[in-house]
Parts: C-alpha cells; structure tokens; sequence
C-alpha cells in the first residue's frame, strides 16, 4: 500500500497568505493613517518580488510540461491561474482600502488629490514645479507602429498617453512617459491652506502638464493612464570559468533588466482600445500576464510618504535602548564581551552597539585581525566604513561579500570593489553557495594569549534594517563557539577543507541533520511518556522534509508551536497529522525577522538562534550557522521573549488550514498584550534595574 502524502500548502500560495496580513494592517483602523498607507507601499513591494522571483519561476516550469508536476508535485499553469485569481482579489480589497484611507485623512486634515482638484492657485505651482523639476527628467517616446515598441524597463512606472493632432482629432498618437520617481520625490507637497496639508503625487503634476511638452509639436493629450511591466528577476550565471564571479554577476544584473515580462499591470479605467494597442505591441497573449489595477502603480514609494499632519497619523516609537552592560561607555565593548556573552536584540537595542564595537577593534592596538560576512549592507554603510578604518590602523581584514544576495548584487558589488581598494581581502562567496550567515570575527593578542571574539546573528550587518527587522546578535568570547566560527571562515577561504562541529549547527553540511536528531530526540522522550516540546520562530517553513518531521512528533504527543511570520506550508489542524501543533504569525510595525529554535530536551533545553529558516536552499545549498545559546541570563532573557510573544492578543494571526488569518483576541477582562511593545518594556525594565531578567518579577511567564 502505498504511503499516504503529508499534507502541505503551496509556497506561493501560503506566500499571499503572508500578504494578506500586511494587507490586513493597512486595513486596520488601530494603525495610525499614515502607517496604513506605508503598510499598503509594504505590500506592494513584497507582491512586485513575488512576481520577480516567484511566479517568474512557475511560468518556467510551464515550459517543461508534465515533468514539471513530477519535479513540482502540481501543475505549475493551474497554479499560476490560482494565483492570479488570488492577487486580483487582493488588489481589489487593497483599492477599497487605498479609498478609505483617503477619506480619513482628509478627515484628520491630509488630502492626497489629483490633477483634475487642483485649485488655480495650486495649477500654477504645479506648472512652475513642472517646468523647474520635473520637465527636465523627462523623456517621452513616441510609439509608431512602423518601429518596435520601446523597452520597457523593470520597476519603473509610465505615463501611457493617447494623443491627438491639435489640426486633425482623429489623428491619433501615443507615447510613453517614464515616472522619474527614482530621482526626484513622488509626493509634492502644495502650499499649505489653513490647517489643511495638500500632497499631489509627481504622476499627476505630469498628467497635468503633459500639453507643455507635447503641444509644440502640434498634439495634445487626451488620456494619460499609468502602466507598468515586472520582469523576470532571476540571474543566469554562465560558467565560463575565463570571468570572474564579479563580472558573470554584474552581465547577469544588466540581463536581467531586460528579463521576460511576467506581469502587465494596468489602470482598470483604461479604455479598451488603448489596452488592446499596448497590449498587442507588447507581444503579450490574451491577458493571461495583465492585472488591472489603479491609479497608481508602483505603490512601494507610499513607504516614503511623507509626515504630515498631526503626529497621531504616525508611529511615535520610543529610542532605541542602550544594552544594560554597556552604558559604561569607559571600557571598550570588547572588555565587556571578555567577561559575559551579550544577546543584543533590534530595532529595541540601538546598533550602534555593533558600529561601536567594530570601530573599536579598528582602534584597539591588541587587535590584529577581523573577518566578517556581509550580505546585505546599507548603500552608505558604517559597518564598511568601519572596516576601512581597521585597514588603515594596520589590522588585517578579510571581508566575504555575497555577490548573489537578490536585488543587493550591485550595492554589495561596489562595497567589494572599495573594500579590496583599501586593501581588504575580500572572498566573492563560495561556488556553489550562497552565503548568508551573520558572522564576524575578531582575533586579538591579549598579554601575549590569542583572544578572538565573535558575533552570530539572525540578521544583516545593516544599520538601516536594523531600524525596522527583529533581529538578535550574540557577541561572546567563549573559546568553543570562537574557535568554531574560526573554522567557518578557514572554510570560506578554503573551500574544499571541511570541518567538523561540537557546537554550532553549520549548513549544508550538519544543520538539517542536527535538527532532525533534536526532533527525534523529542520523539522518543514523548514515547517514553515524558515532557516533550518544540518552540521554533522563522520566517519561512517550506521544507517537505523538517515538515514532515514535525507531522511525526505530533502524533506521537510532542507539542509544537510555530511562531512563523511568511510562508507556512505545514498544515494545522489536520486530524491525525497537526493535532498537537499551534501556528502563529506576528505582523507589525517591526518587521519579525529572527529565527529561535527551543527544543525541551527532557528539561534541559537546547536553544539556538540561527541565520537559517526552514527552506530546502538555507538547509542544503546556503552557507548557515546557527549557535547554541548557553549562558543561563541569556538563555532566560530569549524565553522571556518567545513566551510575550505567544501571550500577544495584538497584531497576533492565527495560521490555519484555511489560510484565513484569524486575529488572536483577547479573552474577556484580558489584558490587551501587542507583542513588540511588551518586548521593548521587558528590555527597558531590563535596562533600568540592572540585574539579570531571571532575578525580575515575572513579567511574563506562566
């Protein structure tokens, strides 16, 4: 008889299940207004790289035919109309929302308004705001049906004109306008009125203006409607073995600008004959690639609008916290470390800490040597700044960039090159694997002894994300777990020596199998009749194998408990499969980023934070580490949080087999628990007692 399949839910799918829940905070009236309008800027973004990355990869399963169902286990064409039923319900309630909101902040004295409600006063500072601006950053092309059509870039919005001869209307013309909105802001703020705030978005001070470029040569607009094209996004690496990784990356960027057309978006009050047209020139068959949509493409810069009106329509989030050991600020971070393993966790403790900590080891002379991991770094970046300066006070840096980090390869392409300028050695990856461990090692000679120091986290050495990801950094001195993060770099510059680990979990080659031994471990305690649980928090659970692991625990009484913020492809409350399994997904102002693994051990707990979600590519063809976490303060502070975390009635999804998102309610004369502003007032009271949070009251815990 042949096994019956595990339950799983699509990870596309499961994927615009996530969305929904960032569409779900646009939609909720506890979030401020202006926060609402970024939450739908938020959503955007992440629908424009599921296009990029995911549906561009079903659309190339399609071309394989049936053997695509056997590598993909369904049938990648009914999938993609799945998921196109899927995103067109989801633009609907996103434009009803958009709607809303307009309404309640012209209510709180904030009016977004288009061309057509312009006052006369407000057209004339829209012309000469035009004409001094924006006119300059534009350049229109004509479409004739004697030339191919003009390429269309990724990412970028236009202006679709239909126009007409000022000496003959019937004569008709169109033109593209490209949105210069990478150069110049999107939003115009007009001239205050009272207590009134006016924004005009740049599409419209075009739209409005459009007649100032085109009327000299005898046309005039008749209708200016925004349309957009999202490309395949993924790199086609060649193996010439002549180029270096460097330039196969940077061929492969310029490719892809100009990969295939995945999706067609387009305003819905386009008239028909102007959709057929484009949709003809562009080569596009029926509209099996087109989403009606808006007004407004590109929404992802409604991230940026600007802070207007009353400071209620906004967040008022408290500074980040300084580290309770490190409010000295007489003795280095580095003397800190030497005497206790530290857990900083963001956006609740400031950065700054790390940029610290790396500036002193470019200064301190015991220092001789740092290696670190970079694969996402901000465009202006002080954590490479930082290195620069340890290159010229005499220490040895060696810096590994990951080329291949998705929509980063040019930013950390250029961080690489200014690096190796100022004599860094610098490791452009390792063949074959994506890098995306969060490592950085700091080797000292202290009284003659060789110290070294590490950090391992769950996030990028970013102090941009930093502001907005959850994230945790260990920083210890504790001579196992260094001497083994010495031994990842040693693989990093010498990739065919592999080693073996005591301590840390290292990917590809022991993680999934550490894991799994702790899953088994559970298994047979809960065999045995003894307390057996499992508390794991990713982004991401997609992987069949770790999955269908977890379906074996819960049947035999292990209790698991998820705290998952993406894609969930494990199926709660399947009778026989999941009873004893609990889904949770947090959605907030933060973006929840870190991965924590609890395992019960029969009371002696193994817990881990990691780089790593559950995905086959973090488990089998990614560089990961994740590190056990022994010191007992710190052990009891990341308990703590995971416990607030599964007590949150806020902003708390419940993630069913139904992929509903069902908030997590507060039960009656329940207090109202919102997750990560109960983590910063743990950390505060942390921070102003000065103790260690297992000598605290019980803030939290059962």
């Amino acid at each position: 008889m042949a096994k019956k399949k595990s339950p799983y839910i699509n990870r596309e799918i499961s994927w615009l299940s996530f969305n929904e829940r960032v569409l779900q905070e646009a939609a909720d009236k506890t979030t401020p207004l202006i926060e609402r309008l970024k939450f739908l800027g938020i959503f955007s973004n992440n629908r424009d790289e599921f296009y990029r990355v995911r549906v561009a990869t079903v659309k190339r399963l399609v071309k394989l035919g049936k053997k695509a169902i056997d590598i993909y286990g369904e049938d990648p064409q009914e999938l993609l109309t799945k998921l196109q039923r899927r995103v067109i319900e989801q633009q609907n309630k996103f434009e009803a929302i958009y709607q809303e909101i307009l309404k309640e902040l012209a209510a709180n004295n904030v009016y977004i308004i288009n061309e057509k409600q312009l006052s006369g006063y407000q057209k004339e500072f829209s012309k000469d705001y035009f004409l001094n601006e924006v006119m300059p950053l534009l350049f229109p092309i004509m479409i004739d049906d004697t030339k191919s059509f003009p390429y269309m870039k990724d990412k970028a919005s236009y202006l679709y004109l239909k126009m007409e001869t000022v000496s003959d209307k019937k004569k008709k013309k169109y033109a593209l306008i490209e949105i210069p909105s990478r150069v110049i802001t999107r939003f115009i703020t007009l001239p205050k009125q009272g207590n009134k705030n006016y924004v005009i978005l740049l599409d419209d001070v075009i739209r409005h203006n459009t007649d100032l470029i085109f009327e000299v040569f005898g046309y005039r607009t008749v209708e200016a409607y925004n349309i957009k094209l999202t490309r395949d996004a993924e790199l086609d690496i060649d193996n010439d073995v002549s180029k270096s990784m460097i330039e196969k990356i940077s061929k492969s960027i310029k490719e892809r600008k100009k990969g295939q057309p995945v999706r067609f978006v387009y305003d819905a009050a386009m008239p028909e004959d102007m959709l057929r047209y484009i949709m003809k020139r562009l080569g596009m068959i029926g509209k099996d690639n087109a989403i009606p949509g808006g007004r407004y493409h590109n929404f992802k810069d409604f991230i940026s609008f600007p802070n207007l009106g009353d400071k209620s329509l906004v967040y008022n989030n408290p500074a980040p916290l300084e580290h309770k050991y490190l409010k000295d600020h007489k003795q280095t971070i580095l003397k800190v470390i030497r005497n206790r393993d530290l857990l900083l966790h963001y956006p609740y403790h400031t950065f700054n800490h790390i940029i610290n900590l790396l500036r002193d080891a470019s200064i301190d002379p015991v220092v001789e040597s740092i290696k670190i991991t970079l694969y996402r770094v901000a465009d202006s970046s002080r954590i490479a700044n930082a290195l620069i300066n340890a290159i010229k006070n005499g220490k040895k840096v060696t810096v590994l960039v990951e080329l291949q980090a998705r929509f980063d390869e040019e930013n950390n392409i250029y961080w690489a090159g200014k690096l190796a300028e100022e004599g860094a050695k610098v490791i452009y990856g390792v063949p074959g694997l994506k890098v995306h461990s969060k490592l950085f090692l700091i080797t000292a000679r202290e009284n003659g002894k060789e110290v070294r120091y590490a950090h391992i986290g769950t996030g990028n050495f970013n102090e941009k994300t930093a502001r907005i990801y959850t994230d945790f950094s260990l920083l210890t001195a504790d001579k196992n777990i260094t001497a083994e993060i010495a031994k990842v770099f040693e693989f990093y510059e010498n990739n065919f020596k592999v080693e073996q680990y005591k301590h840390l979990a290292v990917a590809p080659f022991y993680m999934r199998k550490l894991f799994t031994q702790l899953i088994n471990n559970e298994i047979q305690f809960a065999k045995r009749k003894k307390p057996a649980s499992i508390v794991l928090k990713m982004n991401s659970l997609v992987d069949r194998e770790m999955i269908d692991k977890l379906y074996e625990a819960s049947k035999v009484g292990v209790k698991i408990t998820l705290i998952v913020r993406g894609a969930c492809s494990l199926v709660t409350e399947m009778e026989g499969w999941s009873d004893n399994i609990k889904a949770y997904s947090i959605v907030d102002k933060f973006l929840e980023h870190a991965r924590v693994f609890i395992f019960n051990n029969n009371g002696k707990e193994k817990i881990y934070i990691s780089s790593a979600d559950w995905m086959s590519r973090n488990l089998d063809s990614r560089s990961e580490v994740a590190v056990p976490i022994y010191d007992e303060e710190i052990r009891k502070q990341l308990k703590d949080i995971i416990q607030i975390q599964l007590k949150g009635n806020t902003k708390v999804r419940i993630i069913d087999k139904r992929q509903e998102n069902g908030y997590v309610k507060p039960k009656p004369n329940e207090k109202q628990i919102r997750v990560q502003d109960e983590v910063y007032n743990y950390l505060l009271k942390d921070k102003q007692t000065n103790t260690s949070p297992a000598k605290q009251n019980k803030l939290i815990m059962n």
